[in-house]
């Protein structure tokens, strides 16, 4: 079923076709590669989308270039676990503007050290993304300057979409597609820029669980951000505007322990050579472990949403 033009958030499939366009000239076109991944039925061929090897190593900086690129002040603002904090830096630096980014302490130093190469002014505060994301509001509050949030606007969403359209391009035969969920922009933008021709397919880490919560309650919910997958997946809920998206056009999310997405994130380096952090490898763990399997022989594709991993389980 195709989606309709319009959605009660008023973002729509020509917004994040327009934000394709906006940012070409600042991100990549990641590939697609194939792989026998061995799961409890057996082996199966899946698409793996490489967003790891994206500009700064995530899928966040579509949203931030989008973001930016609308902006016309000098001055910015982000909240962020990690990955989106340092794509609006990067972002920032190229389009010759100032970024102050939040990070709780709790984030990956691989990713605050790159968000500082940038020239960027980065503020860690509490432990969790909750506590940076109350900052960051604080200070927008203070000074007036746009905060770009990571999951919850509509200029974000449009360009996370971007990579939803690239899926249909690349694998047009695969129609499931299993991606991680963290506030749920990534998802619920992908999900309406392929327009019912594929099926998106949440996965969460049992524990930051904001979808899986938000489905129970109807709403979005604040939510616990523990585990290994926390600095990229830790939301402290699933955001308004993804629920909006979300809740009628995914099934239930999946969710995934924490043993099986560092078995995800080694088997992608042992066997193909792909460093993902603990979130990026969390889709794959959902058919690894055996918590998701397919209903049919239908192509299955996973994201690799990120690759900034300040180590890798051997």
């Amino acid at each position: 079923m195709n989606l309709d033009e319009s959605l009660l958030s008023g973002l729509s499939p020509s917004d994040i076709r327009a934000a394709r366009a906006r940012i070409a000239p600042h991100i990549r076109f990641t590939p697609v590669v194939k792989v026998d991944v061995p799961t409890p039925l057996g082996l199966l061929p899946v698409v793996l989308k490489l967003e790891n090897l994206q500009v700064t190593g995530s899928f966040k900086p579509r949203g931030a270039f989008n973001s930016l690129l609308q902006i016309e002040g000098e001055n910015v603002i982000a909240c962020s676990g990690g990955n989106h904090g340092l794509a609006v830096a990067h972002a920032a630096k190229v389009l010759g503007k100032r970024a102050v980014i939040f990070v709780p302490n709790s984030a990956a130093a691989t990713k605050v050290e790159a968000m500082k190469l940038t020239g960027a002014e980065v503020r860690q505060v509490g432990d969790v993304p909750a506590d940076a994301f109350a900052a960051a509001e604080a200070l927008r509050a203070q000074t007036g300057w746009p905060l770009v949030h990571p999951y919850d606007q509509e200029p974000t969403l449009a360009g996370q979409g971007t990579l939803g359209l690239e899926l249909l391009e690349q694998a047009p035969d695969v129609r499931r597609w299993l991606l991680a969920v963290g506030g749920g922009g990534f998802p619920a933008a992908v999900a309406l820029a392929m327009a019912g021709e594929a099926e998106v397919i949440p996965v969460e880490p049992e524990g930051c669980p904001g979808l899986f919560e938000a489905q129970a309650a109807g709403h979005p919910v604040a939510v616990k951000a523990e585990g290994v997958a926390r600095t990229s997946l830790g939301a402290p809920s699933i955001g308004e505007l993804p629920w909006k998206i979300l809740k009628d056009r995914v099934g239930p999310t999946i969710l995934v322990s924490e043993e099986s997405i560092l078995k995800a994130q080694t088997w992608l380096w042992r066997e193909v050579r792909i460093v993902a952090e603990p979130g990026g490898a969390t889709a794959l763990a959902a058919l690894l472990s055996g918590a998701w399997t397919p209903p049919d022989d239908e192509p299955i594709g996973v994201v690799i949403c990120g690759g900034n991993a300040d180590s890798l389980p051997v």
